[in-house]
């Protein structure tokens, strides 16, 4: 793993990316600290997301309420 200063990167950063964007993995320093990584985006996977609606139906089922939250908020408002 490659190593370099803040100053470098600062002063530097075109090199730095270069090396990042290689496929190396760099590390900033400050006075002999590490604190941070530059790393290329893995090629990760998809989040998945949770099924929202699924699970309110699975909740309230086809229960319709008489009032909207939009009503709720604006009667809290003072607006209704």
């Amino acid at each position: 793993m490659k190593q370099t200063s803040i100053r470098e990167l600062k002063h530097e950063t075109s090199k730095v990316l270069a090396l990042v964007e290689a496929g190396e993995t760099v590390e900033v320093r400050r006075r002999k600290q590490a604190v941070a990584l530059l790393s290329p985006p893995g090629k990760g996977k998809a989040m998945v997301r949770p099924d929202f609606a699924a699970r309110i139906r699975e909740i309230y089922g086809e229960q319709v309420l008489e009032r909207t939250g939009t009503d709720l908020v604006a009667e809290a408002r003072g607006e209704r």
